[in-house]
C-alpha cells in the first residue's frame, strides 16, 4: 500500500485501486478501474443487527458491512436480474440452504449472507478472501472451475470494490462509517 498527498489530501493506493482522504483522514472517493465511488459520513444501517450477528457466528463485522454495501447498497428489497434478494443479495437456493425463510426481512437476509460468507471464508482459508468474495459473487463452482477467481468482469470488479471498501472501512469506529455510494 503506498500513501500520496495530493493537494492535503492524502491518496491510499491499494493495488490498481486508489482511496483519496481528506486532510481529517476520513476516505472521500475510491477509485476502482471502471468505477468510481465517493465515501459519505454516516451512521451504518443495521449496524446492530450486524454486529450481534457477526459476533455470533464470527465473522468480520466490517467485512459483512462491505459485502451488504456491494451488493445491495443497502436496500433491504434490492432484486438483481439474476434472482438474488435482499440486503445480502442471496440467491433463493442460497437462502433455502441456509434456513432463510423471509429474504425480505433484514435480519434474516443478514444471518444467512453471514452463514454463507462464513462457510465460504472457511473453505477457502482465511488468506484466500478474494476466493471467498469471488465464489458469493459467482458461486462456488466457478471458482472452482476456473481454480480461482472467474474471469467474468463482474466478479472480478465485485472482488476489487468490496475488498476496497473493506479496507477503508476496518479501521473506523463503529459509530461514524466512511459509507460508500456510487457516484451518480
Amino acid at each position: 500500500m503506498k500513501k500520496l498527498i495530493i493537494n492535503h489530501a492524502v491518496a491510499v493506493i491499494l493495488g490498481s485501486s486508489m482511496i483519496v482522504e481528506s486532510a481529517d483522514n476520513v476516505p472521500s472517493w475510491i477509485v476502482i478501474p471502471g468505477m468510481e465511488t465517493r465515501v459519505i459520513k454516516s451512521q451504518r444501517p443495521y449496524e446492530g443487527v450486524v454486529k450481534r450477528i457477526t459476533k455470533k457466528h464470527m465473522v468480520d463485522t466490517q467485512l459483512v458491512h462491505a459485502v451488504i454495501q456491494t451488493e445491495s447498497n443497502y436496500n433491504p428489497r434490492a432484486l438483481s436480474s439474476a434472482g438474488a434478494q435482499g440486503l445480502m443479495q442471496l440467491m433463493p437456493a442460497t437462502a433455502k440452504r441456509y434456513g432463510v425463510e423471509d429474504v425480505w426481512n433484514p435480519e434474516s437476509n443478514i444471518e444467512g449472507g453471514v452463514l454463507y460468507l462464513r462457510d465460504l471464508i472457511k473453505r477457502y482459508g482465511g488468506g484466500r478472501l478474494d476466493l471467498a468474495l469471488a465464489a458469493y459473487n459467482a458461486g462456488e463452482i466457478a471458482v472452482q472451475k476456473y481454480n480461482g477467481i472467474p474471469p467474468y468482469q463482474e466478479t472480478q470488479r465485485y472482488v476489487k470494490s468490496v475488498l476496497a471498501i473493506y479496507e477503508v472501512s476496518e479501521d473506523k469506529t463503529p459509530e461514524v462509517m466512511a459509507f460508500i455510494a456510487p457516484v451518480p
